[in-house]
């Protein structure tokens, strides 16, 4: 029995043997080592038995040397059901084509599900989808990795905290998360406009308030630029008349002090430039090379031949097959070939002082915000060391130096 297993799948024939006692044939086959099963006599010179598909030619050969008729009456097993497959070609032609074809389907987003944000929202978010290429109907392939989609969302639609991005299927699922815009609620009470850095006041302008400094003046931090006691002069004038005074909270005269003041400010920033410096960018020249992978076996599919360029900037992109909600072993892997350039550069003395102060005011910029004006800078001191040079710099700003402060309860008589 045990020697009998696998035989469907290696394949079998049913024998049938006529002759003079043909269980004779038999019992010489299986003296020739060949595994005969099955055997019936079904009449009084006909024999029948099964042998392995490996052993017909053992058979014949026996055959040749005895006086007997054989006649295979049956032929089973996975070789002779492939072999009847492949004669019919329209129906091998048609279920490879039906499974090429539910691949296809299979690898197409039909639906897109927005979810976590409000109407408004969800429309700007499908239409930047449109503008990826993300869509019913799209290939899948052809689709940006999900953070690089996360991170575009995210940059083009400014409302969104985060999004997150994941496929299944033939579904592609975003939920987001919509930024909450908390405002700084206005102080509408009563308040001075102190200053928040040392400066000289370049431009002031009141709408509100008593003004208490004036242009080209000198102010320290925490200095009142405008107060909101109006009659502030008053108060100050009677109390140098009567120590004694009492004059209670009711009778200031407050208001929400409100302008814009600018001052000139100072800063000493250090930088250091190198002399000497490499870096590498690419030219936009590019081939794409597509590849069907199969565990570390790449089959090329498109995309043959070397590029023209030698310096090969290389990534890759991998984007698994489905088949219906499974995912296959198999990937679609899209190689991206890209001329890049190799960039040596020497800066002169010169050349770097100029760089490092471009740096230090598009640095001091960023920090400052755009409102502000780089007015002046100056080189403090200089040293070159190590291929470096070393700069601190003395840079003047126009700035907005304002801060609101709430006037708390006075009491006159303190």
């Amino acid at each position: 029995m045990k020697h009998k297993q696998g035989s469907f799948i290696r394949g079998y024939v049913t024998v049938q043997i006529k002759g003079n006692r043909p269980e004779l044939f038999f019992q010489k086959c299986m003296q020739a080592g060949i595994l005969v099963w099955d055997i019936k006599k079904t009449g009084d010179d006909l024999c029948v038995g099964n042998v392995k598909l490996s052993d017909i030619k053992k058979i014949r050969s026996i055959k040749r040397k005895m006086d007997y008729k054989i006649q295979f009456i049956s032929k089973k097993g996975y070789p002779f059901f492939i072999k009847r497959f492949t004669r019919k070609k329209q129906l091998m032609v048609g279920l490879i084509m039906s499974f090429m074809l539910i691949i296809f389907l299979s690898n197409i987003i039909w639906e897109v599900r927005i979810t976590g944000v409000p109407s408004d929202i969800e429309e700007k978010i499908s239409k930047q989808l449109n503008n990826y290429g993300i869509h019913s109907g799209a290939w899948i392939f052809t689709l940006e990795s999900p953070n690089s989609i996360q991170q575009q969302l995210v940059q083009d639609v400014p409302e969104l905290l985060w999004v997150g991005v994941h496929q299944k299927g033939t579904t592609f699922y975003l939920e987001g998360v919509e930024k909450s815009i908390v405002k700084e609620e206005e102080s509408r009470g009563p308040r001075h406009l102190i200053a928040n850095k040392k400066g000289i006041i370049k431009n002031m302008y009141v709408s509100e308030g008593l003004p208490r400094v004036a242009v080209n003046d000198y102010v320290e931090p925490g200095d009142v630029l405008v107060s909101g006691i109006l009659n502030e002069d008053e108060i100050e004038a009677e109390k140098e008349e009567d120590e004694n005074s009492e004059e209670t909270e009711t009778n200031l005269e407050l208001v929400t002090a409100d302008g814009e003041i600018t001052a000139t400010t100072w800063y000493e920033v250090t930088v250091n430039v190198p002399l000497e410096g490499n870096y590498e960018h690419v030219t936009g020249n590019q081939k794409d090379k597509y590849y069907l992978q199969l565990g570390r076996l790449q089959l090329p599919i498109w995309g043959f031949g070397k590029p023209d360029y030698d310096e090969i900037h290389r990534e890759s992109n991998e984007k698994s097959i489905n088949f219906f909600k499974w995912e296959l072993p198999i990937k679609f892997v899209t190689n991206t070939l890209s001329e890049k350039v190799n960039n040596n550069v020497e800066r002169t003395k010169e050349e770097a002082i100029n760089t490092g102060i471009q740096q230090a005011k598009n640095e001091l910029k960023l920090q400052l915000g755009q409102d502000s004006k780089i007015i002046s800078e100056n080189v403090l001191h200089e040293t070159t060391e190590s291929g470096k040079v070393k700069l601190n710099l003395y840079i003047s700003v126009e700035e907005d130096i304002v801060r609101n402060e709430p006037i708390q309860p006075i009491n006159q008589g303190d």
